[in-house]
């Protein structure tokens, strides 16, 4: 199971990275891009994925794109999701409690290259090459 402190350390593993409060929860950055977040559920949400209330915590990612987005959904629908308030934006949203921390730790990188200028992915590429 993950949670916000293995999120908050993944992400502050990156170059770069700075935690910030937005909307009273955290949001992680690079470069002032926020790639990962914490994202409460909306009333319009919750009745969109037809909860009564948001059952457990909600991880915004980054995605490379919309294709990105959709095979993720596909992938496991039982962790990542989307609601209509991310339609045509590059954002994935993940059931934090169901996602295992490998796939959690991918999904941070992931989504930290999908805004991280490029001269500073590549630097970190080429110190990390596996």
């Amino acid at each position: 199971m993950t949670d916000w402190d293995t999120v908050r350390r993944l992400a502050m593993d990156l170059p770069d990275t700075t935690e910030a409060v937005s909307w009273g929860t955290p949001h992680w950055r690079v470069h002032g891009k926020g790639f990962v977040w914490d994202r409460p559920l909306r009333k319009n949400e919750l009745a969109a994925l037809e909860l009564d209330e948001q059952p457990e915590p909600v991880l915004g990612a980054r995605v490379e794109d919309e294709a990105t987005k959709l095979a993720l959904i596909a992938e496991d629908p039982s962790v990542f999701f989307t609601t209509p308030h991310f339609d045509d934006f590059s954002a994935i949203l993940v059931w934090l409690d169901r996602i295992p921390q490998r796939r959690l730790e991918e999904l941070v990188t992931e989504a930290w290259f999908a805004v991280a200028p490029a001269n500073l992915a590549q630097a970190w590429l080429q110190e990390h090459p596996d």
